[in-house]
């Protein structure tokens, strides 16, 4: 059964089972990349993901999600960013959440090949992006990059036990109203890069389903993560015109925002366990 993960959908897939390549290269051909962009030069070593792709296969590793960077210049069509979601059959997952594997990568510069963690939540299909800037893995485009990427992979995979507790501890921590709405202001400044917002803190804690109800750190992270990548909120411009939030579909802003909402949780939590 397959779905699609964002409303732009020519650049975005994502399933309930493994992708096979055939999907993966109607909606992410620079995954297939022949060669490199006419950009690079002599000392880029080009790697194609598809091989890359084809090691963490053997692995274990399977892509349940794929992406890729729209772009308006058609020579960088087969070489623009694209990130893969993946999952490992020894990952230690906990109620509700599945841990994921990202790539990251690109033919034409824009990118290394870079590993981050990932938690997908199951009870509203949503990928959150975990950790820390610090924890990223980025792979240069020489040497061996398939054998690092995999070593890579195991790495952030061992580590991602730690996200898995701190989700844990997020959802012992109760949020009263004045938290709550401090979290969503603060979150609407990573959206809109601190300028005024067209919506309120109030409509990015809406509920839309009754798993989302609780008031814990973990569940409201959820419910703001949620409201705000997929947009839909009616708002106005700085104008006054009315308008509905668009959804975060560009892979670099979607990183960013994920990265700062973690951020903020884990400054909320420690500030909770200090108090």
């Amino acid at each position: 059964m397959y779905r699609f993960s964002s409303s732009s959908k020519q650049h975005s897939f994502r399933s309930t089972t493994p992708i096979d390549d055939a999907t993966i290269a109607r909606y992410a051909p620079s995954v297939f990349a022949s060669e490199a962009h006419a950009s690079r030069g002599e000392r880029y070593a080009f790697i194609p993901t598809v091989q890359v792709l084809d090691g963490l296969r053997a692995e274990g590793f399977q892509p349940f999600e794929v992406r890729q960077t729209a772009t308006r210049d058609v020579s960088k069509r087969e070489h623009t960013r694209h990130l893969i979601r993946l999952r490992h059959p020894d990952a230690i997952e906990a109620r509700g959440e599945v841990p994921e594997l990202i790539l990251l990568n690109s033919h034409d510069g824009s990118s290394a090949y870079k590993l981050l963690a990932g938690i997908f939540r199951m009870v509203c299909e949503n990928g959150l992006i975990a950790g820390s800037m610090f924890e990223d893995i980025s792979i240069r485009h020489t040497g061996k990059v398939v054998d690092d990427v995999i070593e890579g992979s195991f790495t952030v995979l061992k580590n991602v036990t730690s996200t898995i507790e701190r989700i844990a501890q997020y959802k012992t921590i109760q949020l009263d109203t004045n938290e709550q709405l401090e979290f969503a202001n603060i979150a609407l400044g990573l959206r809109y890069d601190n300028e005024k917002a067209p919506i309120h803190a109030s409509q990015v804690l809406r509920v839309t389903r009754t798993e989302d109800r609780p008031n814990d750190l973990w569940t409201v992270f959820n419910r703001v993560q949620e409201n705000l990548v997929r947009g839909g909120l009616r708002g106005y411009s700085a104008t006054g015109r009315r308008l509905r939030t668009r959804e975060v579909t560009g892979i670099n802003e979607d990183v960013k925002l994920n990265r700062g909402l973690w951020d903020l949780a884990d400054a909320l939590a420690e500030h909770k366990i200090a108090a």
